[in-house]
């Protein structure tokens, strides 16, 4: 702390709620690594291994909507200390005997890691709204922007992490590596964080956990339909196909992947500046609209590329990166609206509303890419991901907001 003696107490507790969420997210990476690499060597099949998520995706939903209540009654500091608290827990659960680690307790232990991660990720969202002043929606776009694509970019370095750990230390071993650092994160945050953080005014009921704002429900759609559209033919169907049809190996698959996440986050976090616009004028709806135009441009093409003679490789490698860069913007225009228009007064009521709609829609995705993709391939996973991004440019196109800045 002695190292921010200088700075202003809004940046103090931008950058531990930023540290935080940088320390939680490493583990999250490097845990789903380890659990992918691990349950393979046992010989689990990928079936089995993916449901090993199924709860990990599931309880992302019930925990956004409860959260962001939970937030408003209690302040974030609890909510971020307590999304810590049982990643640890989860984590420590998976340091019991081998023939102890059944597909049921390990799905236990990711539902556990689930609700951790959304609780964390909805409390370091909501708490930026309250760091910056009102009229300043620049710094608020960049610091949403920051936060975003630096948590992208660390997850994929989560990933290799978890493989490096698992090559020298064992299942085990690695897992305990991470307890520990992340105990003296969380004992750090619980003495740094300002207790009063978030939390609202009025009592909030627990009715309140749906929103009212017409505004902010349909954002709630445009992001359930933006990222059922990323997850529909990148969660499963991309690395079966890398696998399959290239003839890549497993490292060279989750290599690539990683490397994907970490250019994604890179292009979250300049995002304001690719979209920068004149002084004076902020982002708006429209502006998501607009994006989300462009990159439904991107799968549609590849969909048809690929009836074509062209080289499969150079299509998705190709449509890939050109993926990454648009998704980015339009995840932290989305990101950076949400924050802006959510309701200062209980800030993570709408905020947890919204992020439960970007559950939905990862988990609407993760299913229809391995349904669709079975039966009909790449192809057609790409001819609904353009469908659903057109859906959210819609929803996007249809809002109105009368006051800007809360």
């Amino acid at each position: 702390m002695k190292a921010l003696s200088g700075v202003s107490e809004q940046l103090k507790q931008y950058f531990i709620i930023t540290g935080n969420y940088w320390a939680f997210t490493l583990t999250d990476g490097a845990l789903r690594m380890l659990v992918v690499l691990y349950f393979h060597q046992l010989g689990y099949s990928p079936l089995n291994i993916a449901f090993l998520f199924l709860f990990y995706e599931v309880f992302g939903i019930v925990t956004n909507l409860v959260g962001g209540w939970l937030g408003a009654r209690i302040g974030l500091n609890k909510t971020m200390n307590i999304g810590l608290g049982l990643q640890i827990v989860a984590l420590a659960m998976l340091t019991v005997p081998t023939e102890l680690l059944t597909i049921f307790y390990v799905m236990a232990a990711q539902a556990l890691s689930g609700i951790a991660k959304d609780l964390n990720k909805m409390s370091a969202k909501s708490a930026i709204k309250l760091l910056v002043p009102g009229e300043q929606n620049t710094k608020l776009y960049q610091w949403v922007a920051l936060l975003t694509g630096s948590k992208n970019t660390l997850k994929g370095i989560g990933f290799f992490i978890g493989g490096v750990l698992l090559s020298y230390f064992g299942f085990t071993g690695a897992i305990t590596i991470m307890t520990v650092l992340l105990c003296m994160v969380w004992l750090f945050s619980i003495f740094a964080l300002k207790a009063d953080l978030g939390k609202a005014k009025h009592k909030p009921k627990f009715k309140d956990i749906f929103s009212k704002s017409r505004a902010i429900n349909l954002l709630s759609a445009a992001r359930l339909f933006l990222f059922a559209a990323r997850d529909v033919w990148f969660v499963i169907a991309l690395p079966v196909f890398l696998a399959a049809e290239f003839g890549w190996s497993h490292s060279w698959v989750g290599g690539f992947i990683a490397a994907w996440i970490v250019l994604y986050g890179f292009m979250q976090a300049i995002a304001p500046w690719l979209t920068k616009k004149k002084a004076g004028n902020i982002q708006t709806p429209k502006d998501a609209a607009k994006w989300g135009a462009i990159l439904m441009i991107i799968p549609f093409v590849m969909a048809v590329a690929l009836q074509t003679d062209l080289s499969a490789k150079i299509i998705v490698i190709g449509g890939l990166m050109a993926f990454a860069v648009l998704f980015a913007i339009n995840s932290s225009l989305h990101s950076y609206l949400i924050v802006e228009m959510a309701d200062k007064d209980g800030v993570s009521l709408d905020v947890g509303f919204y992020y439960m709609a970007n559950a939905c829609g990862r988990l609407l995705g993760t299913v229809l890419s391995g349904w669709i993709f079975q039966l009909y391939g790449l192809g057609a996973c790409l001819t609904i991901s353009a469908i659903f991004i057109a859906l959210a440019v819609l929803f996007a196109a249809l809002i109105r907001v009368e006051n800007p800045c809360n």
